[in-house]
């Protein structure tokens, strides 16, 4: 599978993170902003064993969000989950503060599987668990929650994708096999910044050089705009600016034929170079 703590566990991309949650939560929990927390927890004793969690956020509400990526099946993995949220529940206590009043913070722990629980429910590939009453089928208590995700179930094909959740859920099961962004995906940013991400995942240590160049060629050419600007407003010398302007523009034009070239898709070229999809679509 893709490195989905490549994708998921950095605050420069955690735009990614949060749209994905808010589409497997369903309007049922929104996220507006999550600040990535230290993913090493001990128990309260040194004794105790340490837990790591994949990834673990916080949101602007104070909502802690633990996301775990699981690739094989194991036997006790559901109970492991109850552990993580178990530790980082008690973690909340406040033993310094004798007036502390056992108010807690919502826990919503996430996680991917790449394999299924068992044959039952074989069309139901989302499973939300929350403590609720067994007789009246309410919920008990809404501050502990738990979305399992069980990718193999997800069968819908490009063609059924609708909802922001069938795009995330398709990518993250297909991404590794497929050649390009499926077509429904590309007007979203969201799905165009994966999708390049999971390109650089697997990039070739050749093919990473050069997309590692085309990105010094982007900040270099912004700086050097800025500084034609700065020294033609300095200087009054409005052709060395242009000049300057137009060198930078033949650079990024002939970095986006290179790469157009090794087969990158036209709308990932003009984020990194800046150029319209159109102008890079002349390019030969």
């Amino acid at each position: 599978m893709v490195s989905f703590k490549y994708i998921f566990g950095s605050e420069s991309r955690k735009k990614l993170l949060i749209d994905f949650l808010n589409a497997v939560f369903k309007g049922r929990k929104v996220i507006r902003d999550l600040t990535f927390n230290n993913p090493n927890h001990k128990g309260m004793r040194k004794e105790n064993r340490k837990t790591v969690f994949d990834v673990y956020c916080t949101d602007n509400k104070g909502g802690k969000f633990i996301v775990e990526i699981q690739q094989a099946s194991q036997r006790f993995f559901k109970d492991r989950i109850l552990y993580y949220s178990a530790n980082l529940i008690r973690e909340q206590g406040k033993s310094v503060a004798p007036d502390w009043n056992y108010r807690l913070p919502e826990v919503y722990v996430v996680a991917l599987m790449d394999f299924s629980f068992d044959h039952t429910h074989r069309n139901q590939y989302l499973h939300d668990v929350r403590l609720m009453d067994v007789v009246t089928h309410t919920v008990f208590y809404d501050k502990l929650r738990y979305i399992f995700v069980e990718l193999p179930k997800f069968k819908k094909s490009v063609d059924e994708l609708e909802t922001n959740e069938d795009g995330w859920l398709y990518s993250l099961r297909n991404m590794e096999i497929l050649d390009e962004i499926p077509v429904p995906l590309r007007k979203k940013k969201v799905f165009r910044e994966l999708y390049q991400l999971a390109e650089v995942i697997n990039l070739s240590p050749e093919d990473m050089n050069a997309y590692q160049e085309s990105l010094k060629i982007k900040r270099d050419n912004y700086s050097a705009l800025e500084s034609a600007e700065l020294r033609g407003e300095q200087r009054g010398q409005k052709q060395g600016m242009e000049m300057e302007r137009a060198k930078a523009e033949q650079e990024k034009r002939e970095m986006a034929v290179k790469l157009k070239t090794k087969g990158m898709h036209v709308e990932e070229i003009a984020e990194l170079t800046n150029l319209s999809i159109a102008e890079i679509q002349t390019l030969v």
